[in-house]
């Protein structure tokens, strides 16, 4: 890893433990196994570092892309949402600092471009998809119907550790049911399960 990305991880896991005003950079420095000359060579100041460190977190890719072109709707979203829910669980951390920060340094917020924003675009694309090809029933706005799922993820990320009664299944049979109850309010029909013949 190079000196400028391990300097950003290591900023991005100390604000994510301490907050911006814990996060000194001495203690980024030590993290990250470099002086602190090295530090403000690459980035010039403490603001710009922890900047730039929490937008490289939330760049990060996560994951496959939703298809193009839908064919079997709850095992692509099952399959993207159980991704989503991974770069959530991981990042956790970092976005709850951010968000009991976000109020004294708005710069702090998700820019465009973020996986947030990326796994928003690609839903809507998705459930626009799903429309088009006939998989729905019920009209629906995908741009309003996007957040529905996304909220119930990060929802689970965020709070299963917190409030371990309110999330009592697995978290991949939590997934499966997130997906299976958003499917049948957009009007995706769960395919029949295939009888088995019964031996003559």
């Amino acid at each position: 890893m190079e000196i400028r990305e391990r300097i950003l991880v290591a900023a991005a896991a100390v604000f994510a433990e301490v907050g911006f005003r814990g996060a000194t950079t001495r203690r980024i420095a030590m993290e990250a196994g470099v002086n602190e000359v090295t530090l403000f060579r690459h980035f010039g100041s403490k603001d710009r570092l922890l900047g730039e460190a929490i937008q490289a977190a939330n760049s990060r890719p996560s994951g496959s892309p939703l298809p193009e072109r839908p064919t079997n709707p709850r095992k692509e979203l099952v399959a993207w949402a159980r991704e989503q829910m991974i770069r959530l669980r991981v990042n956790r951390n970092l976005i709850r600092t951010c968000m009991a920060e976000v109020a004294e340094r708005p710069e702090i917020v998700e820019r465009p471009g973020g996986q947030t924003t990326i796994a928003a675009t690609q839903l809507r694309s998705y459930l626009t998809q799903l429309k088009k090809h006939g998989f729905t029933t019920a009209r629906f706005d995908p741009a309003t119907a996007a957040p529905m799922l996304l909220g119930a993820l990060f929802a689970d990320a965020m709070g299963r550790d917190v409030m371990p009664d309110m999330y009592p299944n697995d978290p991949d049979a939590a997934i499966r049911t997130y997906v299976d109850l958003f499917l049948r309010g957009i009007g995706v029909a769960r395919p029949a399960k295939r009888r088995t013949k019964e031996p003559v």
